[in-house]
């Protein structure tokens, strides 16, 4: 009995050993994954998690961070699609690649929905204001600049960024103190597009508006439903944001989630967006959230672009 229980445990190592060896032409995932290192996967130093499948694989393509690893899961039937390309980036560019447990991946992203899928990178922060292009404002009038303050919920942040790189804002601009910072979970809620989109930082918001606007550009900020206390403490002009013409470079500039705009960011608008509410709105709803807000704002504006003629817009959505 012994004899016959120390054959069966032979054959088994054997069938599990050439069982993970990759066939030639076999498709990235399956058994090709099998040849992954199971790894206990010790905590790196000075790194960040980025997890997702979207900000993995563009952060990978945009070469942007330093990437010390990838580490994969794969379904039953193996790695397919977006999975599978980011095993064949990966190796192609050199970057161990690990299969880890479910439950290790689970702890190592706090739990955040990762989907089988994490990247141990180096930080990615907001460039110098200063690097930001100092465009005049005769080379483009339909330059657009997002410039936000005091956005401290990450999930915020991240759907700010998706839209904005989805309707072709050119740059975003945040505050760098009181601010939220690229984080993974920015990354996760942008969809990826925090690791594609240029992201800049200033110090002193108020200084960088006046700068612009000396430079022709129209500093555009946002309010609510104007109330009396909007129309009696402002000589700035308030308007909807389908009234808005787009005929000059111009910053849209969104404050925090609960305060709005500082007075010194205020001071400095030369007109106010709103959005007009459909109906009368009960004590505590007169605003939308910032991420929400933002889309109609930029969509407001950027259906304005020129060069994108309204055939060419029903030919797409006919052909879609």
């Amino acid at each position: 009995m012994l004899l016959l229980w120390t054959v069966g445990c032979f054959n088994r190592l054997v069938a599990r050993h050439f069982s993970s060896v990759a066939r030639p032409g076999e498709r990235p995932g399956g058994e090709e994954l099998s040849r992954l290192l199971l790894d206990d996967l010790a905590p790196a130093q000075r790194l960040e998690r980025l997890f997702g499948v979207s900000p993995c694989l563009l952060a990978l393509r945009a070469a942007r961070r330093h990437v010390a690893r990838l580490l994969l899961q794969a379904g039953k039937a193996g790695l397919q699609g977006e999975r599978a390309e980011l095993l064949r980036v990966a190796e192609a560019r050199g970057i161990p690649v690990l299969r880890p447990r479910r439950q290790k991946l689970d702890a190592l992203c706090g739990y955040q929905v990762h989907q089988g899928v994490c990247m141990e990178v180096s930080r990615l922060r907001p460039r110098p204001c200063d690097e930001a292009a100092d465009t005049s404002s005769g080379d483009d009038p339909q330059q657009l600049w997002l410039v936000l303050e005091g956005i401290q919920d990450p999930r915020n942040l991240g759907a700010v960024m998706r839209s904005a790189y989805f309707l072709g804002v050119d740059r975003v601009i945040t505050s760098r103190r009181n601010s939220c910072p690229l984080t993974p979970v920015v990354s996760k809620a942008s969809a990826g597009a925090m690791e594609v989109m240029d992201v800049f930082a200033s110090p002193d918001l108020a200084s960088f508006l006046q700068a612009k606007a000396q430079q022709g550009w129209l500093v555009v900020g946002t309010v609510g439903c104007p109330g009396p206390e909007i129309s009696q403490s402002s000589k700035v002009p308030v308007t909807s944001c389908l009234e808005f013409i787009w005929d000059r470079p111009t910053l849209l500039v969104l404050g925090n989630e609960g305060s709005g705009l500082s007075q010194g960011v205020f001071a400095t608008c030369q007109l106010l967006l709103t959005i007009l509410p459909g109906r009368h709105l009960p004590p505590g709803l007169e605003s939308l959230n910032v991420s929400v807000a933002t889309g109609i704002l930029l969509h407001s504006i950027c259906s304005q672009k020129k060069g994108f003629p309204v055939q060419e817009r029903g030919q797409r959505l006919q052909d879609s």
